[in-house]
């Protein structure tokens, strides 16, 4: 039985003795009057002994106070994820939410900076009373949340940063077969794997170079919070050795107004002016050949680049920094953009199936999406066909021997090395591992 609605005794239970015991005295001292003092004492005694080892009234039991119940939060929370066609004024009228909130929130910079692009799979998280809302949040990224709260004055809006975890992970693997499944047994994501590839694809290349045998360790970023991993950070340090030759990066940011690059240990860039294929793991379906015989027009005409076989729609990235001098239609080459570059080189990108967004004119970065792989033009299938001319000569973009980038400057080296030394360690102890792992050979 609950303890706290059991029955209790009365207060005085301890002062009441029990009716059979009070007529067994007066008993008892009828008979002394007749056996004597003695055996009145003795009968007494044997009737009051009951009377006194009466049970004691049960102790009361503390009464526990019910824990006060939860605040209600009087305001209703929708979650709102966006889906391919959706608008947030289309959002705003099928949860009934009120439209002039609406308008008046995107009188703010920062909300209209941050509610403009709804991308599909974005959660929007309201607190609304009776549709006028209360509060808005949406995570821009896993350090990064924009929040809209309601206040006396109107509503206020901001860009928070969410407190991350960064933990630091080694690993490393050796090619059998490919260099996915490489990383796969190594728990290596395809995310980072390919980060890796980005790093050294200056150096090597990942689509005719790699073979089995080839090693890899790399350090980097787990991004956590209150103890659940949300994502993969940077590649911090890697370590490639292809066909015998060793190639070592460090990710290193020599100012806060300078973007990250990596270097060896001597400070030299891995980045080149140059990529070598501005697209990623693709095959080569015809490499640089002056006498080719074209395969659609069936005579000998000189092919002047490189054809990256690719499926329909893989981006184009550009392959240095330079302005857009060309964007269209150009015969043969289909949708055909044109770089300008440094040093009186240009770069062109043909049978784009569409471009991206930056126009005529625009200046690009290395690794900037510029269009997509189609066939358009003269083109038997989809692929990239790449081409690289110096002072209006064409050069083979496979080995045409790219500029650097800058190194660093010697009053930074100190510092440099200080942050490359122990991600170096960490590296040499995984290479050890694999060294000691390796099949020897007869």
């Amino acid at each position: 039985m609950n303890r706290i609605s059991s029955r209790r005794e009365p207060a005085s239970a301890t002062l009441v003795r029990r009716p059979g015991a009070v007529r067994a005295g007066l008993l008892a001292a009828t008979i002394a009057l007749l056996t004597g003092y003695q055996l009145s004492v003795q009968i007494s005694q044997s009737f009051d002994a009951p009377a006194m080892a009466a049970p004691r009234p049960a102790p009361v039991a503390a009464v526990e106070t019910a824990p006060a119940p939860p605040a209600v939060d009087p305001f209703e929370s929708l979650l709102i994820e966006v889906r391919p066609g959706d608008t947030l004024d289309g959002l705003f009228r099928d949860t009934n939410l009120s439209l002039v909130d609406l308008a008046n929130i995107l009188q703010l910079d920062v909300a209209r900076k941050n509610l403009r692009i709804l991308r599909p799979g974005d959660v929007l998280r309201v607190r609304h009373a009776g549709g006028l809302v209360q509060s808005l949040d949406r995570d821009l990224s896993i350090s990064s949340r924009f929040e809209v709260r309601r206040g006396d004055t109107g509503f206020q809006a901001s860009v928070i940063d969410l407190p991350l975890e960064h933990r630091l992970v080694t690993a490393s693997g050796r090619i059998e077969s490919s260099l996915f499944e490489a990383a796969n047994e190594s728990r290596v994501s395809e995310k980072l794997i390919m980060k890796v590839a980005e790093v050294f694809e200056y150096d090597i290349d990942f689509v005719r170079d790699i073979g089995r045998g080839d090693e890899f360790a790399l350090v980097y970023e787990e991004l956590w919070r209150d103890g659940t991993k949300l994502g993969e950070g940077e590649v911090l340090a890697a370590e490639f050795v292809n066909r015998g030759a060793r190639f070592t990066a460090i990710r290193y940011q020599e100012t806060d107004d300078s973007r990250p690059e990596y270097y060896n240990y001597d400070g030299q860039p891995l980045r080149k002016a140059f990529v070598r294929a501005p697209v990623s793991f693709t095959r080569i379906s015809s490499n640089f050949n002056p006498r080719r015989r074209h395969p659609i027009l069936n005579q000998i005409r000189g092919h002047q680049g490189v054809d990256y076989a690719a499926p329909k729609g893989t981006p184009v990235k550009a392959s240095g920094d330079g302005k857009i001098i060309f964007r269209g239609w150009k015969g043969g080459y289909g949708n055909t953009i044109i770089l300008q570059h440094g040093g009186n080189v240009t770069t062109l990108y043909g049978h784009l199936s569409r471009f991206d967004r930056r126009g005529y004119g625009s200046r690009v970065r290395q690794g900037d999406v510029i269009g997509y792989v189609g066939a358009t033009g003269l083109a038997t299938g989809p692929h990239l066909h790449y081409e690289y001319r110096k002072n209006g000569r064409h050069l083979n973009p496979r080995t045409v021997i790219l500029p650097n980038a800058d190194p660093l400057p010697p009053q930074a080296l100190t510092a440099f090395r200080a942050t490359a030394a122990p991600l170096l360690q960490r590296l040499e102890a995984r290479s050890s591992m694999l060294a000691a792992n390796r099949p020897t050979t007869l």
